[in-house]
């Protein structure tokens, strides 16, 4: 036995010592054919560069050819192979990127390098999603003054009035469905300011380190074309309102003032909604509690559940809003006027289902597109109706069980620093864009 191991070691020893001197030859004629070929043309500045690149291209390349993988297997205890290491180092100087997925990678199918690029894959996941305030939670706080107060920015340019714009430039139309009658106070953008994407992230959205948003995603005339108004006919509940964060409360909540928190919110946005029509089942099930204590981390795991059974005794749903309130520094007071009334701004938000690794796919959300849709289209009308109401649209990397419904989001509504009033108040706006966009433009 004792003389099989020590053969199989001289073999090794031996097969690593031909291809060490081989390599040694390649790279020197390699070397030599790059720094002639090189010298042929324009640039030859760069010869030692182009030599090298040519040198690396060609070892690598009869490296791939010239040794089955077999033969370069490693111990199979997890460590890269050592021609997985040779060939890791040339291939960058030949311009080639290392390929991280099995079915690219055609230089090894050693099992137990692939389990360590997938080891990778995950921990990198993992730092994305387990980053301090991956959680909802706590978002971003907006731009502070000196004096502790929010800083309103002034925001993109607004679109030129309809007649005096260039040919073939079309403005985007707010829907114009408000009881208040109000005129469009604030900006109508032209779609070809939408549809471009550093425009509209720069100006619309704040994206959480945890997610990306990509190009493909954000078109932003695909996602206010969709429809997503709802039929006002039938019978049953249209709309559920929901708080995954039951326990948020405001200000000056206390015995004195009981109905300060989210709920006592969504009930007054249950309430606005009926008045308008539509047909609303509130519930005011406490989701972050467990024996007593507070439970945020599971959460949404608890609402998951109870939300889908609400939504499989009553099929007839078609909107589904998680109303939170936001949590932000004592220093910040977000607060605004509309209608005359000191009001809570608001932010919608998205989960993306994402990293900037790729989709997660354990989580994965049919309805993003629809979720994306739901949000810009408010998110305009708000900026044409209710200038200075809402905050920046907050992408984040998990699901935050947006996936139900279509027409599913996630709203904050203020945050601890605002009054009761100042988030009462905010349902009143935010009851009419949800009637712009379910109405239809």
């Amino acid at each position: 036995m004792a003389a099989v191991k020590t053969r199989r070691r001289v073999e090794v020893l031996l097969k690593r010592s031909m291809l060490a001197a081989g390599m040694g030859l390649g790279l020197a004629l390699a070397a030599r054919y790059g720094l002639e070929k090189a010298g042929s043309g324009p640039g030859q500045q760069r010869m030692p560069d182009l030599a090298r690149r040519y040198a690396a291209e060609m070892l690598a390349d009869w490296l791939s050819r010239s040794l089955p993988a077999a033969d370069a297997a490693g111990s199979g205890k997890g460590e890269e192979t050592w021609l997985d290491a040779g060939l890791r180092l040339l291939l960058p100087a030949a311009g080639q990127e290392w390929p991280a997925a099995e079915n690219q990678n055609p230089y090894s199918q050693d099992p137990s390098f692939l389990a360590y690029l997938e080891e990778e894959r995950l921990r990198k996941e993992a730092s994305f999603l387990l980053s301090p305030d991956a959680g909802h939670g706590k978002t971003a706080e907006p731009e502070q003054t000196p004096s502790g107060e929010t800083k309103e920015t002034d925001g993109p340019e607004p679109a030129e009035d309809a007649g005096a714009l260039p040919s073939g430039e079309r403005l985007w139309t707010p829907a114009y469905r408000t009881s208040w009658d109000l005129p469009v106070l604030g900006t109508a953008y032209m779609v070809e300011q939408l549809e471009d994407y550093d425009f509209l992230m720069q100006n619309f959205y704040s994206v959480h380190t945890s997610t990306t948003a990509r190009r493909e995603e954000m078109q932003a005339e695909r996602l206010l074309s969709e429809d997503l108004s709802i039929d006002m006919e039938g019978s049953g509940p249209q709309i559920l309102i929901y708080h995954t964060h039951s326990q948020e409360t405001y200000a000056d909540y206390g015995p004195d003032q009981p109905d300060a928190t989210v709920v006592g919110a969504g009930s007054y946005l249950a309430e606005l909604l009926e008045a308008k029509g539509y047909r609303v089942l509130h519930d005011t099930s406490v989701y972050d509690l467990v024996d007593g204590k507070l439970d945020r981390s599971h959460a949404y795991n608890y609402a998951l559940e109870g939300v889908t059974g609400i939504l499989q005794q009553n099929p007839s749903i078609e909107v589904v809003l998680d109303l939170h309130r936001d949590g932000v520094d004592e220093s910040v007071h977000m607060v605004t006027e509309v209608n005359g009334k000191p009001t809570a701004k608001i932010m919608f938000f998205n989960g993306m289902s994402q990293t900037p690794e790729g989709p997660i796919e354990y989580l994965p959300n049919p309805y993003k597109e629809d979720n994306l849709a739901f949000s810009l289209q408010m998110q305009l009308n708000a900026a044409a109706y209710f200038p200075g109401f809402t905050r920046n649209i907050y992408l984040k990397g998990l699901r935050y069980n947006l996936h139900l419904r279509p027409r599913s989001s996630l709203i904050e509504a203020g945050a601890q620093t605002n009054t009761y009033e100042e988030a009462r108040n905010a349902m009143e706006p935010l009851a009419e864009l949800l009637d712009m966009v379910l109405r239809g433009q």
